[in-house]
């Protein structure tokens, strides 16, 4: 069985380390899964969700020149119809529920990408905020007077 990228393999954990863990695909071919591509929630330890010895089926994400092979195991798996026509929602529909979602219904576990777009719009946030207080007290200019 060649290995190409978007093919679905199954393969053992031969290790797990912080960041993912190694996959044996057979004929001598080896992949890591980052910890990242492991579940659809956030992972925060790895030896929670995989074992040594354990097999898996992975989704051949890229196949780079020096042969290291990156696999994803969420993207393997076939995801509910259900799930697919949430982001085609009209935008003013979505920021109108959106807040009523939140205040009636219980919380949901939230994926990693959308929890790193907020980490990240936060964090902006943030330092734009510092950036002005900072600003002000030198009188705008940005920089010390002597």
């Amino acid at each position: 069985m060649s290995i190409e990228v978007g093919s679905k393999v199954e393969g053992k954990v031969t290790g797990i380390a912080n960041f993912g863990a190694f996959i044996d695909l057979g004929n001598n071919k080896t992949g890591l899964v980052h910890i990242s591509e492991v579940s659809d929630s956030y992972v925060e330890n790895i030896n929670e969700e995989l074992e040594v010895g354990q097999t898996v089926t992975v989704k051949v994400l890229s196949i780079a020149d020096d042969g290291k092979i990156g696999l994803s195991i969420r993207k393997a798996q076939d995801k509910p119809a259900e799930s697919a026509p949430k982001p085609k929602a009209p935008s003013r529909e979505r920021s109108s529920s959106s807040s009523n979602k939140r205040t009636s219904s219980a919380p949901k576990k939230q994926d990693f990408d959308s929890l790193m777009s907020s980490f990240l719009k936060d964090s902006e946030d943030r330092l734009t905020s510092i950036k002005r207080n900072t600003e002000n007290k030198r009188g705008g200019r940005g920089g010390r007077r002597s």
